[in-house]
């Protein structure tokens, strides 16, 4: 049963990026997430051998269901989409909603998947309807690419130094304005799923 009348029928999407320290990161903020939530698409560098576990393991312990990606799935409420360690992940229209695509194509930042390329396609479709969100991580990826979510219109949140194992990514988004909201890790939750019927 939806825990909040228009959660789940809001039509926003939630796209995450993350790093070094991430996969601990991302297990908080899903596990203060509601079964009822908006689509969640996330890119975890990590290498590909990792990523359908770690999709089992989010799967187990957060009350959204939670599968590692595999292209061409229907983007849908409730349902978290990791990224698999091999393969970009982008969202494209589909005839009925959005569905989930992986793409092999040369990494960007050195990473694939990369931060960027997920934000990318969220402006391209989504814009003002999406929720970008940057966690802990080393290096640069995903900064320019919430930059371009938030000037799209969306809202953009990112974590804070204090709560971040590597104030990495956050920082260099924060610097070039693309973090609407600053947050710690264990405020972020709560403040997306604030955003989400406004």
């Amino acid at each position: 049963m939806p825990t909040r009348p228009g959660l789940a029928a809001s039509g926003k999407i939630i796209f995450v990026g993350a790093s070094t320290g991430g996969t601990e990161a991302i297990k908080e903020f899903l596990q203060g997430i509601p079964a009822d939530c908006p689509p969640i698409l996330i890119v975890q560098h990590m290498p590909e051998s990792f990523t359908a576990s770690f999709a089992r393991r989010l799967d187990s312990l957060c009350a959204p269901r939670v599968i590692e990606a595999q292209g061409n799935e229907k983007v849908e409420p409730g349902t978290v989409y990791i990224a698999p360690g091999h393969s970009h992940l982008l969202i494209r229209r589909g005839n009925a909603g959005f569905l989930t695509e992986l793409a092999a194509t040369p990494p960007v930042n050195r990473h694939r998947p990369s931060v960027d390329v997920l934000f990318d396609s969220a402006t391209a479709l989504v814009g003002r309807k999406a929720i970008g969100v940057i966690l802990t991580g080393m290096g640069k990826d995903g900064a320019q690419g919430l930059l371009r979510l938030r000037q799209s219109g969306a809202r953009t949140f990112g974590q804070d130094e204090a709560s971040c194992v590597v104030y990495g990514m956050p920082r260099e988004a924060f610097l070039i304005g693309a973090v609407e909201e600053q947050c710690p890790l264990g405020d972020i939750a709560r403040r997306v799923i604030g955003t989400v019927c406004v």
